[in-house]
């Protein structure tokens, strides 16, 4: 077979959805959602936000992971006192990380009583179905979204299948009902979902808030009913979308969902912002949501936020753990120096490095990374040819092979990164 018999492969990722572009503000710092903006990650506290100093700790750890929006709580009295002192916390300590407010239930006797809170925070998350019921539905969500357009602030319309409004759901099953060509109850739970978000969206517009200034949200639980709702409401409207599977569950699990479901979404040009929700195993940081995240961006080559490392998974070839040992190191070392080097080595972020197990593939995967090592696997001659800009630079031989590697990455970076511009 020749080229010529062959047919193009069509590698362009879908145009991006366009949608319009809103502003995240904390100080001097503008996170932009929307329109051009790369695709942002956030994260949420699981912290009592009274604990003030416990849940400052806690954002920041969550922001230095790679979050540019951190959602905490704000469902009491004494969580709206708390959070201007949060802000204040995080100032001292050097994170602007713009906070958004979660509310529920009582969002408009909170951001009505207590405007510190309401100035302390970016940007507040509205779940329609928990605003109030009956007559006090409107007026609560108008309490909220009044006190957003007086401290200049956007909104994300955060619809949830667990907490949808009752009402609107009963009214479209009784109007599906009398249809001819009646829908299932799941496709009714669909247009239940995007009609609370496009419906409260409008309701604010009415109320005076400018476009750029909401965000919609529909979280369900599931894959494939994530996909079909945010299609939906990607048809239906040009707000910016936020992403994310309310409950993704633990470990591989939420790991693996939450990649299923968002990775399609974006890779049809759906989706702002994302959030994956993983329930945290025992003793695991929260920041593995933040990780997780970032990974899905990465993996889909929409952003790039940490030098990627390549590594074999190891067969009957590779009688050593050195270069799982070695990978695991060199990607440890490379994700913990990434807060000091976002800004002294510019353009790291994008560098390739390959850590292979035998001679099988390890040169050509060497060879296709910016820096690579092929470690001798069962029956080669103890020696580990060192690969830089796809060139055989060198051979590691001895004990220290490990050691001296992760010394050569150090140096190629500071050489080839040191002199870029440090210019946030």
């Amino acid at each position: 077979m020749t080229l010529e018999n062959c047919s193009l492969i069509d590698v362009a990722r879908p145009a991006a959805r366009r949608s319009i572009q809103s502003r995240v503000v904390w100080g001097s710092r503008v996170v932009t959602i929307g329109g051009d903006a790369p695709v942002r990650v956030q994260s949420m506290t699981n912290t009592d936000t009274v604990d003030v100093i416990g849940t400052a700790i806690q954002v920041k750890a969550l922001a230095l992971a790679g979050s540019e929006l951190v959602r905490i709580t704000v469902n009491t009295p004494e969580a709206a006192q708390a959070v201007p002192h949060v802000r204040e916390q995080l100032d001292r300590m050097g994170i602007d990380v713009p906070l958004v407010g979660d509310f529920h239930y009582n969002g408009h006797r909170l951001l009505t009583d207590y405007p510190a809170c309401a100035e302390a925070l970016s940007k507040y998350r509205i779940n329609p179905g928990n605003v109030g019921k009956g007559d006090k539905k409107d007026r609560q969500f108008a309490q909220m979204i009044e006190a957003a357009m007086r401290f200049d602030k956007p909104v994300r319309i955060g619809v949830n299948w667990g907490s949808l409004d009752q009402e609107l759901l009963a009214s479209l099953m009784d109007e599906n009902a009398k249809s001819a060509a009646p829908w299932d109850a799941q496709q009714v739970m669909y247009q239940a979902l995007i009609s609370s978000a496009l419906q409260s969206a409008q309701a604010a517009r009415d109320l005076g808030m400018r476009p750029e200034q909401i965000i919609l949200s529909c979280k369900v639980s599931g894959v494939q009913d994530l996909i079909s709702v945010y299609r939906g409401l990607a048809a239906r409207c040009d707000y910016p979308l936020h992403l994310g599977l309310t409950e993704a569950g633990m470990g591989a699990k939420g790991t693996v969902a939450s990649a299923a479901a968002l990775a399609i979404l974006l890779q049809d040009g759906i989706g702002d912002t994302i959030r994956v929700s993983l329930t945290p195993q025992p003793g695991e940081a929260r920041t593995q949501e933040v990780v997780v995240a970032l990974e899905i961006l990465q993996a889909l080559g929409l952003r790039h936020f940490v030098p990627s490392v390549t590594a074999c998974p190891g067969c009957g070839r590779t009688t050593s753990t050195v270069f799982q040992e070695l990978a695991k190191q060199i990607d440890d070392h490379l994700r913990s120096q990434m807060p000091v080097w976002r800004k002294q080595y510019p353009g790291v972020e994008n560098m390739k490095v390959a850590v292979m197990g035998c001679i099988v593939n390890g040169p050509g995967e060497s060879k296709h990374a910016d820096i690579g090592i092929s470690l001798p696997g069962n029956g080669e001659a103890p020696a580990a040819p060192v690969f830089i800009d796809g060139e055989k630079a060198l051979t590691l031989r001895g004990e220290r092979i490990a050691e001296e590697f992760q010394q050569i990455v150090q140096g190629y970076i500071e050489r080839r990164y040191g002199g870029a511009s440090t210019v946030a």
